[in-house]
């Protein structure tokens, strides 16, 4: 079985309200793309990656006008594409919804969130993740009350031969200062910016905690916006939003595993994996990052899974199927995630 997360730059620009595909060749979201050139590109990496699953980040809009799922059911039914059913959980506000969209022969899925609700004032031990959680984030003695953007979607997952997981879809707060306009207000809404960003990794993380202490198999995927080492606000904290999901210092049974961060925990200068490109305009060159996971817990891991990064300039499998590499590039700012397992 093929699972995967993909980071769909602005997703929602190719549709209209009703979820129909908007296959013209006005602007989409992306810069210097069509909307007819990344809807194109999209099907042509949606077929190869052929996945039985994938987390669906930044996924079209839900709203009083729009559906999420009839969207991507649309999309997946122009592509053909096996994985055609579509499921989201809490809708947001950011016009970026995280869904799942799989193979209905393959495996059921249902929305299946965790936790107590909350009201305004929040709760501790891992809340509802439409809630709000109360941490106390900045060490001043009154906790802080933590809002998910974008609450993690959480799903309860069978297999068509009967066999049962959870998955978690997971787009965590970007930690860039948006809005700063001088040196002062960069370290300080970055600092701001991480503690929110940690805070939401703690909170998923007593969540990822009771479900390896019930031996619930897991899976935990998508846009973390962090890794290891990736900026120097890190040192203030002692350690990445990343680090705590996984649980690096928990006891072996209780931690998660994925390679890709693994490998970007052996330092600076160590060879890195990168998951996302950005085009950094000041400087006139592309920026590459790994943001993006597939992370299972110790009886999933010891299936003998496989990842890839679907990233055409580190896969050569990829980069030699030229119509695939251009649209690895055209359809997105991120590269798919994929993991092959037995299930």
């Amino acid at each position: 079985m093929r699972i995967a997360t993909y980071n769909v730059e602005w997703f929602n620009s190719l549709f209209d309200d009703a979820g129909n595909l908007l296959d013209d060749d006005n602007p989409s979201g992306r810069q210097d793309v069509t909307r007819h050139a990344q809807i194109e590109a999209l099907g042509i990496v949606f077929t190869a990656l052929d996945a039985d699953a994938v987390m669906i980040i930044e996924a079209p809009d839900h709203n009083g006008r729009r559906t999420t799922a009839t969207a991507l059911e649309t999309f997946a039914r122009v592509m053909d594409l096996r994985a055609r059913r579509a499921l989201t959980g809490f809708p947001n506000d950011t016009q970026q919804e995280i869904a799942l969209l799989y193979d209905p022969d393959r495996l059921t899925a249902r929305h299946d969130p965790q936790g107590d609700p909350t009201g305004k004032k929040g709760a501790t031990g891992a809340p509802r993740f439409d809630g709000v959680f109360r941490l106390d984030v900045d060490v001043d003695a009154a906790p802080e009350l933590i809002r998910f953007s974008k609450p993690p979607l959480e799903l309860a997952v069978r297999t068509a031969g009967g066999f049962a997981f959870r998955m978690i879809g997971v787009h965590v707060k970007s930690k860039a200062p948006h809005g700063a306009t001088t040196p002062e207000e960069v370290i300080r809404i970055s600092i701001e910016n991480r503690r929110k960003q940690l805070a939401q990794c703690i909170w998923l993380r007593q969540r990822i905690e009771a479900h390896l202490a019930a031996s619930d198999p897991l899976i935990v995927l998508g846009d973390f916006n962090d890794g290891p080492g990736l900026d120097e606000y890190e040192k203030l904290f002692g350690r990445s939003g990343v680090e705590i999901v996984m649980g690096l210092d928990a006891p072996p049974g209780m931690r998660l595993h994925d390679p890709h961060a693994r490998q970007a925990l052996q330092g600076l200068f160590a060879a890195q994996p990168a998951t996302a490109r950005f085009f950094i305009a000041t400087e006139g060159r592309y920026l590459s990052a790994l943001l993006d996971y597939v992370m299972v817990s110790s009886d999933l891991c010891a299936l003998g899974p496989r990842w890839r990064i679907w990233h055409p300039f580190d896969d050569p499998g990829l980069y030699r199927v030229p119509e695939l590499r251009e649209a690895l590039l055209a359809a997105s700012d991120h590269f798919p995630v994929s993991l092959d397992i037995a299930l």
